[in-house]
């Protein structure tokens, strides 16, 4: 199928993929006058005394404002917040299809970083929480820092930590195949974007210790020259043997590789070097790093890439519906690793343990009972750190 030509016909015909819909009777002037005015005051005036009722009153409760600038869409780049426009609605309409959540796409005519946070921070009374998305490192970093200090809903930048919480769930899998243990791996992530990053980060937290970060001058470590202070950060806790030189370098040994990075930069001679029975996430879409047949005939045991076409598809939308359903199911005042680990560990297990094999390690992106799964323990895990409300 010609999917590019599809998607032109499709979005045409429907002039979009979300709409409004009214939830409450107006077939009447009654319906009418309790709907609006007078009687809309009656809860107005109940949410003027307190700020809370407006999501016992209101749909804000269910309602998550889907934020883009624009300058990192799908892989296209800077394309501009009008052009991104489908993508948002895209994400808007798996919110809703996946966890019921009614999402809203706006899309912001800025690339300062001080403009969007004060945007975002001037509309947030209407939302339940903000998704942060396609948005260029390193400003999604500090734009999501600043948010997630000002505002009391959770703030989520999905192209970090959803990619990262999926990452996980596949991994914990992963390594249930091959016999190891990821407190002894050595894992290589290859792509200091915000993907890698992210990825990098809730791994250790959930307990790797060895992993080297790439970019594309080859393994960062602490003291290297020309990084952006988020790579700076994680130079110190990373590449504890400060290996220097290139992809190559750093994959010897390794048992693990991430890839968020370029087409076609994990030659089968580097899978080759990689320790007995290596796990490849080649996440690159929509050409990998290497394609799933080439790493198998090199030796890769396990392989997950970002593409719907082969096994073990890295996909977002495993997270991101569910992870918000359940934030928003007991009100978060924010979303901490702890949930993120929980919705990985729900992903993971999903998968029953006398299913799983090197070709099924993560569900279907198509099965929406994942995403009750994940919103179960996502707000589990919020009320045991407390950033519950109700």
């Amino acid at each position: 199928m010609n999917y590019s030509e599809k998607a032109i016909e499709m979005h045409e015909k429907w002039q979009g993929k979300i709409r409004v819909e009214t939830v409450c009777p107006l077939n009447s002037r009654d319906d009418l006058s309790t709907a609006y005015t007078p009687g809309v005051a009656a809860p107005c005036l109940e949410i003027a005394k307190d700020t809370s009722l407006s999501y016992k009153y209101t749909r804000r409760g269910n309602l998550v404002a889907v934020i883009t600038d624009g300058t990192a869409v799908l892989g296209l780049g800077d394309i501009g917040p009008e052009a991104g426009m489908p993508v948002m609605e895209g994400k808007c309409a798996l919110f809703k299809a996946f966890g019921d959540v009614d999402a809203f796409p706006i899309c912001v005519r800025s690339k300062d970083v001080d403009e969007i946070v004060h945007t975002v921070e001037m509309i947030a009374g209407s939302f339940g929480g903000i998704n942060l998305e396609d948005i260029s490192a390193p400003r999604c970093f500090q734009i999501e820092e600043r948010l997630k200090k000002s505002l009391d809903i959770p703030v989520f930048h999905d192209d970090q930590h959803g990619t990262a919480v999926v990452a996980l769930a596949s991994l914990i899998n992963a390594l249930k195949i091959v016999k190891k243990d990821i407190k002894e791996i050595k894992a290589v992530v290859n792509g200091a974007g915000a993907a890698g990053l992210a990825v990098t980060k809730l791994l250790m937290s959930y307990g790797l210790k060895n992993v080297i970060l790439c970019d594309r001058n080859g393994p960062i470590y602490d003291g290297m020259e020309n990084m952006t202070w988020a790579q700076a950060e994680l130079a110190k806790i990373t590449n504890p043997e400060k290996i220097k030189g290139t992809l190559k370098d750093a994959i010897k040994g390794a048992d693990v590789f991430f890839g968020f990075s370029a087409p076609d930069c994990l030659k089968p001679e580097m899978v080759e070097l990689m320790a007995k029975d290596p796990c490849v996430f080649a996440c690159a879409n929509p050409t990998p790093e290497i394609f799933p047949e080439e790493a198998i005939k090199a030796g890769a045991k396990v392989v997950g890439t970002g593409r719907s076409d082969y096994p073990n598809q890295i996909n977002n939308v495993l997270v991101f519906p569910g992870l918000f359903r359940g934030a928003l199911d007991v009100r978060a005042s924010e979303i901490n690793d702890a949930m993120k680990i929980a919705a990985a560990e729900a992903i993971a297990s999903y998968i029953p343990e006398n299913e799983l094999t090197a070709e099924n390690i993560i569900p279907s992106a198509l099965d929406k009972k994942v995403s009750m799964a994940v919103a179960h323990a996502v707000a589990k895990a919020a009320i045991e750190t407390k950033v519950n409300r109700i």
